[in-house]
């Protein structure tokens, strides 16, 4: 769902609710992204759905549980209060503590306490990655296509992965010829020892000559397969890295438009596949043109006659491999892409396993995989039926090579032309030159993969980064933050006609907090991005500290920004290696000082290993207000000159919610502070307030300024 927001994905689940119909119903923070005016529709038609129905409602805020018929409050495990709304605000207990701050902002803001919706209750979370409602219109395949190369191009673009080890690759082919000469010159050289105890001559230096050459054809084979593969795996672990700096410079945009699971396919599977060419198949290739070419200068000296009856066949056997190459190619390239559609399918699964589960979508998710895995299967029968074509006809020719020399060389011998004895060695060397061949078509089968992948990874390599580094402007001062800039910025994704932005104009004087409020799709996520330098305007300019982001270095840059989001991503890695992702070279003191700020010591103290436990993937152990302190942490960790928080206390409690904002108003100070919020408490102290609609910037001014005007914003 990353094309969708957090509001967006949640009325989807919604959606499923309603869909499903069923007599009990559980909702766990199922507004708490939604925006208020969507609320409002969203709840009429779930208070609809919950008459005549056991609900269970798991909640934060006050306008999600106040119209219940129970309440239950928890605290660490245990059940300690219980009752409705009124009679627990009157004893002033925990849910008094928790629901007191929302209470008196609802009446505030004139909303009465009793209503089942709040409306001033602005929903957390409402942010709109706006690209989200674009990104289908993207010209782009969710899976990379493995297209657009001839497949002489596809080997240009293979060998240049190889050009740093060239040296190693040239050892690879001396010792691949000697090898198989070697393997050559056992056969010959027992054939003549053979002849020679038939004929009662002396055959002992024969025998030294192959004590010799047998163990140095196995050594030979040992020296060319390890450096081989000493080349082909430095090259695979530096296609990854290449692959991962090439997919940073192209995030996030690109990874909108692409499924997790093709890209894990393509920097695992389809990057092995390159290296088993390198290791496996250059070699051979390089013996299967050397060798047959030497053999048949050998028969042309003894026999004429023999190197010509050979020919035909090893003609046959040589161009083998290109029978029905293109159909061959296609069928692999196609095979690759059902490969990754299946991985991706695999991951999504997985993923949302939980989801397949509690709706009960197992049997139809798992036709779903039987369905891709079928389309894999009928992409790959016709290709391994096809290159069984090709090595029946393989096996026809040389059989039939074999016999073509031996009944050329018997009717040399029969004329006089050729020594008996000679025969028996110079049929040993015809058929040794099927046997390089031979390897090259054995490997027929990964060469169409192994091009394939490689198609794939070409499309990435050259697919155009859109944010590029600029020539590395002044970065501004740590405390006393930098001033910013919207001057007539007009934003599209995707080259869609739709703009998320459109002629924004807006300014934030150093040290100063600007509030971005509007409904969802209205852009502000969109303008946090551009401040990040995800994206750049396609008009107008964004500026810090009156310099165009674009002539700043982009690392340089973002080290200036802490950002705090709605929907934090967790590393499987313990708690203290997430929260130095900001800075990894802080100190512990620096750690503790972020934990404690971000109101996360309680729970690091009740964690078995504290810091060091792991939070499992896409910190799965942890809830999402865990989630949220942790991302707090890092900002204070960062300690950057810019702070952009993008709903950075949606999935907080109250209690957590005032500490972390006194803590948050501490960073805020003398930094320049761009703050994200549809909640009236979040956004009503800024010193200016920015109103977006629809990508334009429709009002500004102080809270109390704006509502006064009686505008959008009122």
């Amino acid at each position: 769902g990353v094309r969708l927001s957090g509001g967006q994905r949640q009325r989807v689940a919604i959606a499923r609710a309603l869909l499903r119909d069923a007599p009990i119903l559980v909702l766990d923070e199922a507004l708490s992204a939604v925006d208020a005016e969507n609320e409002a529709i969203i709840q009429e038609a779930l208070d609809r759905l919950m008459q005549g129905r056991t609900t269970l409602i798991f909640a934060h805020r006050l306008s999600s549980v106040i119209g219940c018929d129970r309440l239950l409050v928890l605290e660490q495990g245990r059940l300690v209060e219980s009752g409705s709304h009124a009679c627990l605000m009157k004893a002033r207990g925990i849910y008094h503590t928790l629901m007191a701050a929302q209470a008196a902002e609802s009446a505030v803001a004139g909303a009465p306490l009793q209503a089942p919706r709040p409306s001033e209750d602005l929903p957390p979370g409402a942010q709109c990655l706006d690209e989200a409602e674009n990104a289908h219109l993207e010209p782009t395949d969710a899976i990379l296509r493995a297209e657009g190369m001839g497949w002489l191009d596809a080997f240009r673009a293979l060998f240049q992965h190889v050009l740093p080890w060239k040296g190693k690759l040239v050892v690879v082919f001396f010792f691949g010829v000697t090898r198989v000469f070697a393997l050559i010159g056992v056969g010959v050289v027992s054939a003549l020892v053979v002849a020679a105890v038939k004929t009662g001559t002396p055959y002992d230096h024969y025998l030294v000559i192959l004590a010799v050459i047998a163990p140095l054809a196995g050594i030979l084979h040992w020296m060319e397969s390890w450096l081989a593969h000493d080349m082909a795996f430095r090259m695979l672990a530096q296609m990854r890295i290449a692959l991962f700096e090439k997919l940073d410079k192209l995030a996030p945009a690109y990874l909108l438009r692409r499924r997790t699971g093709d890209l894990v396919a393509m920097a695992t599977h389809d990057v092995e596949l390159v290296e088993y060419f390198f290791a496996h198949t250059v070699a051979p290739a390089l013996v299967a043109v050397l060798v047959p070419a030497l053999v048949f200068g050998t028969l042309l000296y003894f026999g004429w006659q023999m190197a010509i009856a050979l020919l035909p066949f090893l003609l046959i056997v040589a161009l083998s491999p290109l029978y029905m190459r293109e159909r061959i190619d296609a069928l692999g390239s196609r095979a690759r892409e059902a490969f990754a559609d299946l991985n991706a399918h695999v991951v999504d699964t997985i993923q949302g396993l939980n989801e397949i589960i509690a709706f009960e979508h197992v049997a139809r998710r798992k036709a779903e995989m039987n369905a891709r895995s079928n389309r894999n299967l009928s992409l790959r029968i016709p290709f391994f039926r096809d290159l069984t074509i090709q090595m029946a006809l393989l096996e026809v020719a040389t059989g039939l090579g074999g016999l073509a020399i031996v009944f050329t060389g018997a009717w040399l011998v029969a004329a006089g032309e050729l020594a008996a004895g000679t025969l028996p060695l110079l049929t040993l060397l015809a058929m040794a030159a099927f046997l390089p061949v031979s390897e090259i078509a054995h490997v027929g089968r990964q060469l169409a993969d192994t091009l394939g992948a490689t198609r794939r990874l070409y499309a990435v390599h050259h697919e155009k980064v859109a944010v590029a580094d600029g020539a590395g402007a002044a970065l501004p001062a740590v405390r006393g933050g930098a001033s910013l800039e919207f001057r007539n910025v007009s934003f599209t994704y995707f080259s869609n006609r739709r703009l998320a932005l459109e002629g924004a104009s807006f300014f934030a004087p150093a040290g100063s907090t600007v509030a971005l409020v509007g409904s969802s799709g209205a852009g502000k996520t969109t303008a946090a991005h551009l401040l990040m330098r995800f994206f750049d305007p396609q008009m107008g300019e964004v500026r810090m500290n009156g310099v165009s982001l674009r002539d700043y270095k982009l690392d340089a840059l973002r080290d200036q920004i802490a950002l705090v989001t709605q929907d934090t991503y967790l590393f499987n890695e313990s708690l203290r290696a997430n929260i130095l992702l900001a800075r990894p070279n802080a100190g512990e003191e620096d750690i503790r000082q972020a934990v404690e700020r971000a109101a996360l010591t309680e729970f690091v103290a009740a964690l078995p290993e504290g810091l060091e436990t792991h939070v499992g993937e896409r910190g799965v152990r942890l809830s999402g207000g865990q989630r949220q302190r942790v991302a707090i942490a890092r900002a204070f960790l960062k300690d950057a000159p810019i702070l952009i928080l993008d709903e950075a206390t949606s999935h907080l409690d109250a209690v957590n919610e005032q500490a972390v904002r006194h803590a948050l108003e501490e960073l805020m100070s003398e930094r320049t502070t761009v703050v994200i919020a549809h909640r009236l408490s979040t956004v009503r102290n800024a010193e200016k307030i920015v109103v977006l609609d629809a990508g334009h910037v429709v009002e500004s001014g102080t809270h109390d300024e704006l509502l006064s005007r009686r505008g959008m914003y009122s």
